[in-house]
């Protein structure tokens, strides 16, 4: 959040007053039908996200609602502007309470999930790569050295032949306790492998992707100075903007800034490019806002009575 709250300021900050009157301008002029229109193809691929979660699930004997797996992901959503990552706990724990799946097998397929996301990110990543190798690797580069990642990595193998050896070593309670754990969270992670309607899983993924992509090109019809660039260039700035959410909450201050720094390289006003990642990012947000909250009131209320 700090770092957020930092780039706003500095974005704030660099801008003279006639660049602040013409980010103002581009909020007035944008076309606001083709934001609401994003918003909506977005709110469809969460209805078959929590439709796929349920062939991930089917494997381990449980077929929960699709309106309580929708009302999870919605209260995820919203966890995780708060709290980073805390949305999959959030999810699991819902859908334990109100479908009565285990949460460590629950939170397994969540995992599941993250880990088709994460392909289907770097699929993106690599297409963008081969489109602008040299723009995309010289902006990543600036803003993250890679000296820093292989640390950072280096530090997460070290980190995990560590809790290894605790687990393989320890005979405390609770260290059996989290063994019972793990074993219903592999349940839960390999259920992808076990389920029978794969092609279907695979066909509902790229459906998800693509309305994510949809969503991205139908946000950028907006404006005028958007709405025309190289489907390289959006393939490239999705990308960008999609790997902003890891840096701060919900991609607080991070998202407007990214996404108008890489536009920036292929010529979009940078004035233009702040507008338009403050315009997806606040639609966005306020939708999560408003579908997590109600969903956070309408559960109780829609599984009363419940055994």
């Amino acid at each position: 959040m700090a770092l957020g709250i930092f780039l706003v300021y500095y974005s704030y900050t660099k801008f003279t007053p006639e660049q602040l009157d013409e980010i103002a301008f581009y909020f007035k002029k944008a076309d606001y039908t083709f934001v609401v229109l994003s918003v909506v193809i977005t709110l469809i691929s969460h209805i078959i996200r929590s439709v796929r979660w349920n062939l991930l699930l089917a494997p381990m004997g449980y077929k929960p609602s699709v309106l309580n797996n929708f009302m999870a992901i919605s209260v995820a959503y919203l966890m995780n502007m708060f709290i980073p990552k805390s949305g999959e706990i959030t999810r699991g724990i819902v859908i334990d309470k109100y479908e009565k799946v285990p949460f460590d097998k629950g939170f397994g397929t969540i995992i599941s999930e993250r880990v088709v996301d994460l392909i289907f990110l770097m699929a993106f990543t690599a297409l963008a790569l081969f489109l602008e190798f040299d723009s995309l690797y010289g902006f990543l580069t600036e803003i993250i050295k890679p000296s820093k990642l292989i640390l950072a990595f280096a530090g997460l193998i070290a980190l995990g032949i560590i809790f290894f050896l605790f687990l393989k070593y320890s005979k405390s309670k609770l260290t059996q306790k989290l063994k019972e754990f793990l074993l219903g969270l592999k349940d839960g992670v390999f259920s992808i492998f076990n389920m029978k309607k794969k092609f279907s899983f695979i066909i509902q993924t790229f459906l998800i992707w693509g309305l994510y992509l949809l969503s991205f090109y139908t946000a950028m019809l907006a404006l005028d100075d958007t709405a025309s660039i190289p489907f390289g260039t959006i393939i490239i700035t999705f990308v960008v903007g999609s790997f902003s959410f890891a840096f701060t909450n919900s991609g607080f201050g991070t998202y407007p800034f990214f996404v108008a720094a890489i536009m920036a390289v292929f010529g979009i006003p940078e004035t233009a490019g702040t507008a338009f990642g403050w315009i997806v990012w606040i639609s966005n947000i306020s939708s999560i806002v408003l579908l997590g909250g109600l969903s956070f009131l309408f559960l109780p209320i829609y599984n009363r009575g419940k055994k």
